[in-house]
């Protein structure tokens, strides 16, 4: 499942389908509303986004109606019917829309369908996006989409337990150094062991979900199953290295850690069966005030391997379908995207894509989920995944499996060698 849709159906963004005053949205599975100007292009543009998407740029569209003219239709769709409605209209040729927001797995899938927007990549605007994702909105020598929010994992960890003076005295007689949010593997698994006691666990294991395992390969010092050039490198020394640290961390989770998915963590950590879990930042500001760790948590970076700090993005990007009649009106609606991009956080989500925007809020009580968010982002180690139509197909049919059958005590080396061998013939 996509980390945009997942992350969707956390915060329950359906539903956000309402009118704004200086917006009119178009809602469900609907067509867009006509645009005015016939084929000369007009200054209404439909944008196309996953439902619940709409919240996150309506700031977005009442400042382009004002700075530049462009009204905006927002049309939106479940995740797995925009995807086909996407793949329907661009291979017939013929859109109903003038911009789409896309899922970062689909820009190796469009990439044909829509235009380069490298006007709007300027040397400044690429200093100001994170570098794992100036890389890959370029694809094949084009700039093919504007980032629009994104979103990585970071730690969150039970700042009333790491400060009380008991466990700091006993962790540190124990461990032989202070108690603190952890910033290495080895920190988190002795942490993660230490708080595993009186009923409650010190971390949780997600083997329902591939993006956390990955990340932990980025961390060991490796691109993600396929290296640059699309060699398939599942059964490397680095994830292995990886497997096997997730893997170790079961000892200190709930049981039945194959099925654990994202709401189960979630779930699990705002009930406060667990001392810490590595959770996307934006959770840090969703904890229900009627939780027992309502105010008592910390965010720190995501922890780091060999190669540092690292974690895999969730972005997603407005791109302008080479079909549209529109495209002038289209690019500024995406220059707008970009100019106002620090309004996505006033959403129900909070989400934004520049550096910028999150430094506008880091220093402000309640986004202090931002900083740790930022160095996470900003990491060297940090890659987006690997570019290839293929990608969903190979996490749902290998991945995922592989890691439910690692935790429930597998043989990492041979699932690993097995893996290599599917993710091959999927690609052929």
């Amino acid at each position: 499942m996509s980390t945009r849709n997942t992350i969707s159906k956390l915060v329950s963004l359906g539903g956000l389908c309402t009118a704004v005053a200086l917006v009119a949205t178009g809602c469900g599975a609907g067509g867009a509303a006509p645009s005015s100007g016939g084929s000369g292009g007009s200054s209404t543009v439909n944008v196309l986004v996953e439902a619940g998407g709409h919240a996150e740029l309506t700031g977005v569209a009442e400042q382009c109606k004002k700075d530049a003219g462009v009204d905006v239709n927002f049309v939106e769709l479940p995740y797995d019917g925009m995807f086909n409605r996407l793949s329907s209209e661009f291979s017939s040729g013929n859109v109903s829309f003038d911009v789409a927001a896309l899922d970062s797995v689909w820009l190796p899938s469009f990439k044909d369908a829509v235009q380069p927007i490298d006007e709007l990549f300027t040397d400044e605007a690429k200093k100001d996006i994170f570098p794992a994702l100036v890389k890959e909105a370029n694809v094949d020598g084009h700039f093919i989409g504007m980032p629009a929010w994104t979103n990585a994992e970071i730690i969150l960890y039970r700042k009333d337990l790491f400060e009380d003076a008991k466990n700091k005295s006993d962790f540190q007689a124990k461990y032989g150094y202070e108690l603190a949010a952890p910033k290495t593997w080895k920190q988190y698994q002795d942490i993660s062991e230490f708080f595993t006691k009186d009923g409650m666990f010190g971390t949780d294991v997600k083997g329902a979900v591939e993006t956390e395992w990955l990340a932990h390969v980025l961390q060991a010092g490796s691109p993600m199953v396929l290296d640059e050039n699309n060699n398939v490198v599942i059964d490397n020394a680095a994830h292995k290295e990886a497997l096997d640290f997730y893997v170790s961390l079961t000892k200190s989770a709930p049981t039945g850690a194959a099925q654990v998915d994202w709401a189960a963590a979630q779930n699990l950590f705002n009930q406060g069966k667990t001392a810490m879990t590595r959770f996307w930042a934006h959770a840090y500001r969703q904890i229900p005030a009627d939780s027992p760790v309502a105010g008592k948590v910390g965010a720190a970076a995501m922890i780091g391997g060999s190669a540092g700090v690292a974690g895999v993005p969730g972005p997603w990007y407005l791109s302008v379908p080479k079909a549209t009649k529109n495209a002038e009106a289209a690019k500024k609606f995406v220059k707008c995207a970009y100019d106002y991009n620090s309004t996505g956080i006033d959403s129900k989500l909070g989400l934004a894509a520049r550096i910028s925007a999150f430094e506008k809020y880091q220093d402000q009580p309640g986004y202090e989920s931002f900083k740790p968010l930022i160095e996470t982002l900003n990491a060297p180690a940090t890659a987006t995944r690997p570019a290839t139509a293929k990608w969903q197909q190979i996490v749902d049919t290998v991945l995922i499996p592989l890691l439910q059958k690692a935790v429930a005590g597998g043989d990492t080396s041979a699932l690993l060698a097995d893996a290599k061998k599917q993710v091959q013939d999927l690609l052929k």
